[in-house]
């Protein structure tokens, strides 16, 4: 049984149906809903490949953008980061809901697996026991239904059911709140860039992330809790303008704001991430403020390493991977983690109104410019690392 249709849930789901392993997917929201719910579209190189192993690339690697180059902008001047030519690897630019749409399509229409959407009211029952259960209600019927399984794979996010039921005193959440909120826009308007842009200035953060060729993704840092209402169009193209102007660029092509929320930047981590048969991924599991730019890759992590566990148990018998899993997952959630608070204070530090704060985050900025190792570090964390 897998709880939740999001990346994590429906790579798992996919991994299962090609081991010819049935498996149950649960979705609260509509199918529709989940096709077309926005979300950022960063995969590290590592995750296509595995996808693409898997089957699961087609569409993907057909319509995604491959990117070699990030650029960082601060005291109006801009530096180019090519870390293609520092690793030999790249990023794809691929929007999430893209990514789901090709996951459900494959796992439904492709797979032949069995998936219900908009359910109502699930609850996992018998996690410790060898044959938990979880219950729901059909939304055409109104009726309760019970399903038996082997293990419940909570893939639901931050706010799902499989996370109200851990059991108490067994579960360790570490949490992380960056003080700082980012506002995320879409903007009906063309990439004023050919690269993924971090603007780093002391009235806060911006960032630019083309989408496709007509809609741009931006982000600006605001204070956390603020009112997308209190960001009209005029303001919000002002301070975009501001903190991404660079000396030797035109200003940003501006259009039609799609989409306003504001993102409270917070980090928090699960342990263990398997109690008796319920084994958490994604989000479930830890969440990675989107700094970084690592949640999906992270969830797609999980749904490889659970995928293969479960094929060797249920086929074979062979229980090395999950013993092993929550620890190889944690591993990873970690020194993604770490990346994204180091990474914070490069683009937040200026704008603390800490003069110490706001030197050192500049400091830290120049040396990715300055020292060949500082770079490759920087380069090796940005991109992520094989699965394994």
């Amino acid at each position: 049984m897998i709880v939740g249709a999001g990346p994590a849930g429906l790579a798992l789901g996919n991994i299962l149906r090609a081991a010819s392993v049935d498996c149950l997917v649960l979705e609260a929201e509509t199918r529709s809903f989940v096709e077309q719910r926005p979300r950022a579209g960063v995969i590290e190189e590592w995750a296509v490949r595995e996808l693409q192993r898997r089957g699961l690339a087609d569409g993907l690697l057909e319509r995604a953008q491959p990117h070699s180059e990030c650029e960082f902008r601060f005291d109006r001047q801009r530096y180019r980061f090519p870390y293609a030519e520092l690793t030999g690897h790249h990023h794809y630019v691929y929007p999430q809901p893209l990514l789901v749409t090709d996951l459900v399509r494959e796992y439904a229409d492709v797979r032949g697996g069995q998936i219900r959407f908009g359910v109502r009211d699930v609850r996992p029952h018998d996690l410790d026991s060898d044959r938990p259960s979880v219950s729901y209600t059909d939304p055409d019927t109104g009726e309760r239904r019970l399903v038996r399984c082997d293990f419940v794979a909570g893939c639901d996010g931050a706010r799902g059911v499989t996370r109200t039921v851990l059991p108490p005193g067994r579960a360790r959440i570490a949490r992380h709140d960056y003080g700082v909120g980012w506002l995320a826009l879409l903007a009906e308007a063309p990439p004023s860039s050919d690269c993924v842009v971090f603007g780093v200035h002391p009235r806060g953060f911006a960032g630019h992330m083309a989408r496709s060729p007509e809609v741009t993704r931006y982000y600006l840092q605001c204070p956390p809790g603020d009112d997308p209402e209190d960001w009209p169009h005029d303001r919000v193209w002002a301070e975009l303008q501001e903190r991404l102007a660079a000396a030797d660029r035109p200003r940003l092509t501006e259009g039609r704001l799609l989409e306003k929320r504001v993102l409270d930047m917070h980090d928090y981590v699960v342990e263990p991430m398997v109690f008796g048969r319920l084994l958490l991924a994604g989000d479930a599991a830890h969440l990675t403020a989107p700094i970084a730019a690592k949640g999906m890759n992270l969830a797609l992590h999980d749904a490889f390493l659970l995928g293969d566990a479960l094929v060797a148990y249920l086929t074979e018998g062979d229980t090395g991977g999950l013993d092993g899993y929550s620890a190889a997952c944690l591993a990873r959630a970690w020194d993604y983690q770490e990346f994204s608070q180091w990474l914070s204070e490069v683009y937040h530090g200026t704008s603390s109104g800490d003069a110490c704060r706001a030197g050192t985050s500049l400091a830290r900025l120049r040396r990715l410019f300055t020292s060949s190792a500082a770079a490759a570090a920087f380069a090796e964390q940005y991109l992520g690392k094989p699965s394994g």
